[in-house]
Order: structure tokens, then sequence, then C-alpha cells
């Protein structure tokens, strides 16, 4: 199956957002103060989870591109809100993928 370029381009987006949020997740439980990066910790886990639906779901040309990528991009929008509190390295990192896939993923909205 060919993917439309459209389609790719997300795709890469949530796969990068998705390893950012897990490299944010496992860094931030190294961390000495787990309990400022708590929602950090949880935000970062549920983010790479739908960024890994979304790419599953796109793979397969999905008739829900729509719904999906609307939502992937408000949890990646939540995401990159919560890493901006933080001044570690991974986190900003994190937020920087989320933004990028937040806004590719409402383009793909858009346009599905």
């Amino acid at each position: 199956m060919i993917i439309e370029e459209k389609n790719r381009e997300c795709i890469e987006a949530c796969l990068q957002c998705m390893n950012a949020c897990n490299y944010c997740y496992v860094s931030s439980l190294k961390e000495y103060d787990l309990a400022m990066l708590k929602e950090c910790i949880r935000i970062d886990r549920e983010c790479a989870d739908v960024c890994a639906f979304a790419a599953e779901a796109l793979s397969r040309d999905t008739a829900f591109a729509s719904e999906i990528c609307e939502l992937c991009a408000k949890v990646c929008d939540a995401c990159a809100e919560e890493c901006d509190k933080h001044k570690h390295e991974h986190c900003k990192q994190c937020a920087e993928a989320c933004r990028r896939c937040a806004k590719i993923c409402r383009e793909m909205s858009k346009a599905a």
C-alpha cells in the first residue's frame, strides 16, 4: 500500500513525538524531584500512546483520520504546555516535538 504524502508527514511527526514523549517519560523518572514531574510523566505516557495510535491508524488510511488527528493535536498541546513548565532539556525537546506534531495533525484534520 502506498501511503499518501500528506499521511506520511503526519505519521512521521506522530512517531517523532511518540519517541520524544517516551524519552521525556523515562528521563523524568530518573530526575530527583519526581513529585514536581508527576503530571509531566503522566501526560508524556498519554501523548506517546495517542501518537502511536494516530500513526497506526493513518498508516491504515482510516476513515477517522480527521477525528484522530484532532484528538492527537489536543493531547500534544497539553503535553507541550506541561513540558514547558520544566527546565530539563528532555522536556524542552518533548515540547518542541509536541508542538510540531500538533501543527501537522491540525493540518491533517482539516484536510481529511
